[in-house]
């Protein structure tokens, strides 16, 4: 079986792009990990405070939220990258 290369998750103002583990529940999770605090409340899209703007790239929502969402932004907490994304955290 042909493994799949790890995304890249690139932060705006961070020097260093961050691999993002397949297991990962969500892009939050990931940034969490590697000690970016990011602000939260509800961690399933219903609140909206991990809102980000998704600069490059695609990402997918583990369940559609129910925060608002504009084109160029991702809830951080509910979604994952399918491709290498650039973000700038607000």
């Amino acid at each position: 079986m042909e493994e799949r290369p790890q995304l890249k998750i690139s932060i705006e103002d961070h020097d260093e792009p961050l691999n993002f583990a397949a297991q990962s529940p969500s892009l939050l999770c990931t940034l969490e990990k590697n000690n970016i605090e990011v602000p939260y409340q509800c961690r399933e899209g219903y609140c909206g405070a991990c809102r980000a703007k998704l600069l490059e790239g695609q990402v997918a929502y583990n369940q559609e939220p129910l925060a608002f969402v504009r084109d160029g932004e991702v809830l951080l907490c509910c979604s994952k990258p399918l491709t290498n994304i650039v973000i700038k955290l607000t």
